[in-house]
């Protein structure tokens, strides 16, 4: 398992020919199939990276925010909501949608949240390896294969288990 940041990023480079073929390739394949290949790996993977050793998801993710999240960060960090949401909070037309105002996370301090007990349903849910659909996900998944060691590893594993080789027909 590789989890050097500069490694993976310049092997995400190397291989951006290669994985436009297999993101295709997966795409072939039953979803289902995909699924449980996925939700293995992820069960193998996630637990061997130390998400605090690196932090890449806060340094680059657009994360949505929910009115609820938003109480519970302003009882958290004893502030009024309307304070929460001026300080952190980018919001639509009547708040009917409201994005973190920053990336990096304001709360990302030493690639640690500091709120991570608080954070938004967004950041727990990342890298969504766990979620059904993952074939539904490919442009995501491929965007953050060059940041995230969990999300990379889980790729590369992928490809060894399905046999995967660039020059594959799709089918």
């Amino acid at each position: 398992m590789n989890a050097n940041l500069a490694e993976i990023a310049a092997i995400a480079q190397q291989k951006e020919a290669e994985n436009q073929s297999f993101k295709a390739y997966l795409k072939s394949q039953p979803a289902d199939d995909i699924d449980q290949l996925v939700q293995e790996l992820d069960a193998l993977v996630t637990p061997q990276v130390d998400c605090t050793a690196c932090g890449n998801c806060c340094r680059s993710l657009m994360i949505n925010v929910e009115p609820d999240e938003v109480t519970r960060l302003a009882a958290h960090l004893s502030r009024t909501e309307a304070d929460v949401i001026d300080s952190y909070i980018e919001t639509g037309v009547n708040n009917s949608m409201m994005v973190i105002n920053r990336i990096p996370c304001h709360f990302l301090e030493n690639s640690m949240c500091t709120i991570y007990e608080h954070r938004f349903a967004g950041c727990r849910e990342f890298p969504g390896l766990h979620l059904p659909q993952f074939t539904n996900r490919l442009f995501s998944m491929m965007m953050h294969y060059g940041t995230c060691p969990i999300i990379f590893n889980v790729l590369e594993e992928m490809k060894v288990r399905l046999d995967f080789s660039a020059d594959m027909p799709v089918t």
